[in-house]
């Protein structure tokens, strides 16, 4: 083959090329090694004297415009002359993979490949075996955290998830706002039993415990009641988007009733005219088009009681956009609790009974307005992983996919 050459480094230290082969969609590297020595595999000492070379051994490297690159080299065997029957050693060198067929930095750009992606995919772009691909997450993420990376953990996150669609197999997703702003996963738990979440938390070592100053969650009192136990010094916060999800939801139910009352009352045009409303009821008040304020008008002077509600809900929300404080909050909630009383309308009836009951834990949040927001974010990637992959069911496969979903270009690029 003739042409203009060029010159590419290889990138692996204590090596000769001795020769290349070219072929139609891949290049060979004979390689040697320039070390000239070897600790003995079973005192651990130095060893100088060289003793044969094994057989000659092919390993995978990065492509070279875009054809593959295979590496082939004799590995040195040194024999140790301390050591009972003198055994020999095999010379491992710092740039290969053991026991896989492939560099270092091979494995690692198979890892990046597979960050948001699939496997399956990653079996046709690379032309490796899914088996193989299957052996480099094995032996590259680990199935459970390692609590050695982090020094301070912050905002400590729980949630669940559905492993399938309509169905109640939750697992709980333990997750972590470390004080950089990054989200980091710690856990993935069977079930939402307070035994099992206890368990977890108290596997965190102490001292990385002690640096958990708050945590947010849902009302699932189970998680309360683990937190309580494990984590008595940390601030526990029911997430004021699972609050508004409460409150905003008991006033679509009453939108819900209305109409249908007024499907039942109006002419067909005329309930015709309420079409959309669905969609301006849930809207905020500072984000309605002139068009959407009309049809709220119309809609609400045929049912007053649905202006009173859209007007207690945007106040609701107001309160947990602006309240400087906790004491201030929780003035300005006895209050809203009194003129939702006062109204007469029944739908927030529940609602009221949620508040009242986790009332520290719901005005914990205006302390220092630590939410459940980067949960509900890793939710969502969690929910593409899934779809991605058609299903894990695997918990342990589901921790490594999350991990390296989350800090596979960080660490492997």
């Amino acid at each position: 083959m003739t042409g203009p050459n060029i010159t590419l480094p290889l990138d692996l230290p204590d090596v000769n090329v001795l020769g290349v082969t070219l072929r139609e969609e891949s290049i060979e590297i004979t390689l040697e090694s320039t070390l000239n020595y070897a600790y003995c595999r079973k005192c651990g000492q130095k060893l100088t004297a060289l003793h044969s070379y094994d057989a000659w051994v092919t390993v995978q490297h990065l492509p070279i415009l875009g054809r593959k690159v295979f590496l082939k080299f004799r590995p040195k065997r040194y024999r140790c002359p301390d050591c009972d029957d003198h055994p020999t050693t095999t010379q491992q060198l710092a740039w290969v993979e053991p026991n896989s067929g492939q560099t270092k930095a091979y494995t690692a750009h198979l890892l990046r490949a597979m960050v948001n992606s699939t496997l399956a995919d990653v079996s046709v772009k690379e032309h490796v075996p899914y088996d193989t691909l299957v052996g480099v997450l094995e032996r590259s993420i680990a199935t459970q955290v390692d609590w050695s990376a982090y020094r301070c953990l912050g905002v400590l996150g729980i949630d669940e998830i559905a492993l399938k669609k309509g169905h109640r197999d939750f697992v709980v997703i333990v997750s972590a706002r470390l004080p950089t702003g990054h989200v980091a996963v710690l856990g993935v738990l069977p079930d939402r039993c307070q035994a099992t979440l206890q368990t977890f938390l108290t596997t965190i070592p102490a001292p990385l415990r002690a640096t958990i100053h708050t945590a947010c969650c849902d009302v699932h009192e189970a998680y309360h009641a683990a937190v309580k136990v494990v984590l008595p010094h940390a601030r526990l916060v029911v997430d004021r988007f699972h609050i508004a999800r409460l409150y905003r939801q008991a006033a679509d139910d009453l939108r819900k009733s209305e109409l249908k009352r007024l499907r039942r009352t109006l002419s067909p045009a005329s309930y015709r005219s309420l079409k959309g409303a669905m969609w301006a009821f849930r809207k905020a008040q500072r984000d309605l088009k002139p068009d959407e304020r009309m049809l709220l008008e119309t809609l609400f002077a045929l049912a007053p009681s649905l202006k009173t509600a859209y007007g207690l809900r945007e106040e609701l929300t107001h309160i947990f956009d602006t309240a400087p404080g906790k004491n201030k909050a929780k003035r300005l909630l006895r209050d809203w609790q009194a003129k939702v009383r006062a109204s007469g309308l029944t739908c927030f009836d529940t609602f009221l009974g949620t508040l009242d009951r986790f009332w520290n834990e719901i005005t914990n949040y205006f302390v220092d307005h630590h939410s459940s927001g980067f949960v509900e974010g890793l939710n969502n990637k969690l929910k593409v992983l899934k779809r991605r992959c058609y299903g894990i069911f695997n918990l342990d496969h589901f921790f490594q996919r999350i991990f390296l979903d989350l800090e596979g270009y960080r660490l492997f690029n």
